[in-house]
């Protein structure tokens, strides 16, 4: 049984600093997660940054990640209490290869080891679709949202709020299958709600990133952050590379208010 887990991204360097900084990039510490047990295999979500730069036409600060493609909105402590988006679920286009992917928000994560988050997963395996949903709370691993059913093309929501309380609420919609899913749970010890990501993943699979499914182009609409459009918390831009930084794995498009498309490129 698959346990995919989640972690912090290793967010090393902004855009601008030297290039002596660039060489020896810091490394954070990696917690653990995991999303729901879908397949037969070991994973997890961890993103790693690789380094600050800039892309063409991004006007973003920008960084890349050997797993992570999206958006951050970043701040201060207690910055993001809220993040939310919808999109539809993307229909992946399996071959005979194991490949994985996921679509989530969610609050921390971006620079510590906290992390509250829900979303969905749409891999392929033995050459099929499997589709899944799923909520998490670092370091406890994820927990699949059981009885439902989810398809590409379903339309999604998604939601996770900070209570006041030292609880956050996760809620999951799929509007075309008519259910709808929140859970309560305590945050992640050390939670800072200093970031709100919105994200399309690949997992680790058994210690090692996973080959990422052809999910072709999910629209991620109506993102907000701590109540405001995603777009207006001028967020950073994630960038998915493989390891050595030389092949684009998926990028997100331009944001404008709380609208983006995020592209897969590469396995």
């Amino acid at each position: 049984m698959r346990t995919v887990r989640r972690t912090a991204p290793l967010l090393v360097v902004a855009v601008g600093i030297s290039a002596a900084a660039l060489a020896t990039p810091a490394v954070a510490a990696t917690p653990t997660s995991s999303p729901a047990q879908i397949t037969q295999a070991q994973a997890s979500h961890e993103s790693h940054t690789l380094h600050g730069l800039r892309h063409a036409g991004v006007t973003n600060a920008s960084v890349e990640s050997t797993n992570w493609s999206g958006y951050a909105a970043t701040g201060s402590s207690g910055a993001y209490k809220s993040v939310s988006t919808s999109w539809v679920q993307p229909s992946v286009s399996c071959g005979s290869a194991t490949t994985y992917s996921s679509f989530w928000v969610g609050l921390d994560g971006y620079s510590n080891s906290a992390l509250e988050q829900t979303g969905t997963e749409a891999d392929c395996i033995g050459g099929k679709a499997t589709y899944g949903a799923w909520w998490e709370v670092l370091p406890a691993s994820e927990s699949a949202y059981s009885g439902i059913t989810i398809k590409g093309g379903d339309s999604m929501s998604a939601s996770v709020t900070d209570n006041g309380n030292g609880t956050f609420t996760m809620k999951l919609t799929d509007s075309t299958e008519g259910w709808s899913k929140s859970t309560t749970h305590a945050g992640s010890s050390g939670y800072q709600d200093s970031s709100a990501e919105v994200i399309a993943e690949a997992p680790e699979v058994n210690g090692s990133i996973a080959n990422l499914a052809n999910f072709g182009t999910v629209n991620f609409t109506g993102g907000t952050a701590g109540g405001s459009s995603l777009g207006s918390t001028s967020p950073t831009e994630i960038v998915m590379v493989n390891s050595s930084g030389s092949t684009v794995r998926a990028q997100p498009g331009a944001i404008s208010g709380g609208n983006f498309s995020d592209v897969w490129k590469h396995s």
